[in-house]
């Protein structure tokens, strides 16, 4: 599938699951952070993948979001609810997503998991820790979110994208847009930026973790076609 890729995150219902997927996003993703408005659980996402979307699981990757978690409790959850992919949206470190692929393979075979990486933006890309994105050898692909200094996602905040057209020109790995994507901004975004991938969760909601089916087909549509 051409053009840039499509990630609804913050899924918490089958219904929402089956809307994003039939709506055309390439990634639809899970929330695995406690205390966070769309936390969801191993139990829930594995019948959403097991059992609505088993005809989409050509279509569609599936991504859990975790945050400074233990790597055994990521590894368990992955394999245990069929999860396609791993976004780590904290500190984690280089050899914390090394030991997650090695570890991945040695327990659960040749499954590949994907590995996004997130980073904060503010008036550049912040580190995680001492590290920048050209230090995560073993990761997939990136997404830049908004830096906020009490909530992780979800916000709603965009940041200043220029920051990204001189900051990227030299990334190894393809990468993502977040924070503060909707309908009417997408496109702008996409054909300034030219991401891999934008990534969206408050931008299509109608409540915090129900998404609206009218803005998930114009937030895709407009992506898309920018």
């Amino acid at each position: 599938m051409g053009g840039v890729k499509v990630k609804i995150c913050g899924i918490t219902n089958d219904e929402d699951a089956v809307g994003a997927c039939e709506s055309g996003a390439d990634l639809i993703g899970f929330i695995f952070v406690g205390g966070t408005a769309r936390c969801t659980n191993k139990e829930t996402v594995k019948k959403i993948v097991s059992e609505r979307l088993s005809k989409y699981k050509n279509q569609v990757v599936t991504v859990g979001l975790f945050k400074d978690e233990d790597l055994e409790r990521v590894r368990e959850i992955v394999h245990y609810s069929g999860l396609g992919a791993v976004q780590f949206h904290g500190a984690e470190s280089p050899e914390y997503c090394e030991q997650f692929k090695k570890n991945m393979t040695e327990k659960y075979g040749a499954r590949e998991i994907k590995i996004i990486k997130a980073f904060k933006v503010s008036d550049s890309i912040l580190p995680c820790g001492a590290c920048y994105p050209d230090d995560y050898k073993t990761v997939d692909y990136f997404v830049f979110d908004t830096f906020h200094p009490l909530l992780d996602g979800g916000t709603g905040m965009e940041f200043d994208h220029n920051v990204l057209k001189t900051s990227v020109k030299n990334l190894s790995k393809p990468f993502f847009v977040a924070g503060g994507l909707n309908p009417e901004n997408v496109a702008e975004i996409v054909r300034g930026v030219c991401p891999f991938g934008v990534d969206t969760s408050s931008g299509v909601e109608k409540n915090v973790g129900v998404k609206d089916k009218k803005l998930l087909k114009e937030f895709i549509s407009n992506a898309k076609n920018a």
